[in-house]
């Protein structure tokens, strides 16, 4: 989570307006193309270290970015709705569509010089990489959509995937807008979202946390504006890239049954449950994680 010298230096690049900020986990070793889209509110940061070091071993060259509304890329304007759970049913987004935030995937790859890569994504950013998948399947090696609902599914139809008792006391965190309330969000974001089957290191969480104070985490207004993007685009039946599904069997967040929703309908997708994992990448995800990825990767070069 905390950042350090293995990241290369932060980078810049656009979609119209939009700025977006990402990096590369040790950039001068090469390999095999990753992209790594983040998750609702959650910034770059939050990216396990453990895990990109997993997929560097793996042969990867990784490299991560912050979605619009999200860490360092460009924050939109405020709209009417901003509460994410109203956003979830609105029938249209306010800010920007589905379809932008998917091309901002393909803005940092132009930005990368990398002509395709592997696209994988984490909860909004799996929904994200599925779309990236069907709008520009040319830039997709492999889809990895992590603990992620499917991404042709908006509104009224998202609930069905969604524990409404977790959603509802993740919309009640709320801390004052400085340091100290985004460490204490933060360590009260990641409680919830982890299994409740394995142990919580507070303290490690809130070490880790220092080093990443990331008011995103509890910016209601900016994650409207994400979870509002309306998608318009085919059906995730129509994905023809390779693709790995995952979720964590105990994810207190989305049901297990969206990951075999996914795979059910993207032909010839692969389905990967961790056990003792919730709505988050812990320690003991990253290695099957990894070897999973690369297991698609090399079946399908």
């Amino acid at each position: 989570m905390s950042p350090d010298h293995a990241w290369g230096p932060r980078r810049w690049a656009q979609n119209g307006a939009v700025r977006l900020a990402f990096d590369e986990f040790m950039p001068e070793l090469g390999g095999e193309p990753l992209l790594i889209a983040t998750g609702l509110g959650a910034n770059r940061h939050w990216l396990p270290n453990g895990f990109c070091e997993q997929l560097v071993e793996h042969g990867f060259a990784v490299a991560r970015y912050d979605q619009r509304d999200g860490g360092e890329s460009t924050h939109l304007p405020p709209t009417a709705v901003r509460n994410p759970i109203t956003a979830l049913l609105a029938r249209r987004g306010e800010a920007y569509t589905a379809e932008d935030m998917a091309d901002d995937a393909i803005a940092v790859l132009d930005e990368l010089g990398w002509s395709s890569a592997h696209v994988l994504g984490v909860s909004l950013g799996g929904a994200v990489a599925q779309r990236v998948a069907l709008r520009h399947p040319d830039r997709v090696r492999s889809l990895i959509s992590v603990d992620a609902v499917p991404g042709d599914v908006t509104g009224l139809r998202t609930l069905r995937y969604i524990r409404l008792g977790t959603l509802a006391k993740f919309a009640r965190v709320k801390f004052p807008d400085n340091r100290e309330g985004a460490v204490d969000a933060g360590v009260a974001v990641m409680k919830l979202l982890s299994s409740p089957n394995g142990e919580f290191d507070e303290a490690a969480v809130r070490a880790g946390l220092e080093l990443n104070p990331d008011s995103g985490i509890h910016d209601q207004e900016a994650q409207s504006r994400q979870v509002g993007a309306q998608w318009s685009g085919p059906a995730i039946t129509e994905i023809t890239r390779p693709t790995l599904v995952v979720h964590g069997e105990d994810d207190p967040l989305i049901k297990p049954s969206a990951a075999h929703a996914i795979a059910s309908r993207i032909p010839g997708s692969r389905l990967l449950l961790l056990p003792e994992v919730g709505h988050n990448l812990p320690e003991n995800a990253w290695k099957p994680l990894a070897a999973a990825i690369r297991e698609l990767a090399d079946t399908n070069a």
